[in-house]
């Protein structure tokens, strides 16, 4: 009597397992798809925007902007080490 009431809990568990599963799968064969197509609009107008935002001048038309600065002196790093005189060796 007790062997009949722990198969007939067994085989109930192994079935709701089953039926979990099975749902499950088709629940995701069918919302996957969804789910994807809304990730990829998502990042689809977030790289759109990018592209807006880097693409806007940032000066009016028709001004002149020079970038280049003529003021800058360029010297040499005397800091980096010091010469050292060499002899060949036979």
């Amino acid at each position: 009597m007790m062997q009949e009431a722990e198969i007939t809990s067994f085989l109930r568990t192994i079935f709701i397992i089953v039926i979990v599963y099975y749902g499950l799968k088709m629940i995701g064969k069918y919302m996957a798809p969804i789910i994807l197509n809304r990730a990829a609009k998502k990042f689809e107008e977030r790289v759109k925007n990018q592209q807006q935002q880097k693409q806007q001048p940032k000066q009016n038309v028709g001004e002149t902007v020079i970038d280049k600065n003529p003021n800058q002196s360029k010297s040499s790093n005397n800091t980096v080490g010091e010469y050292v005189d060499y002899e060949e060796v036979d």
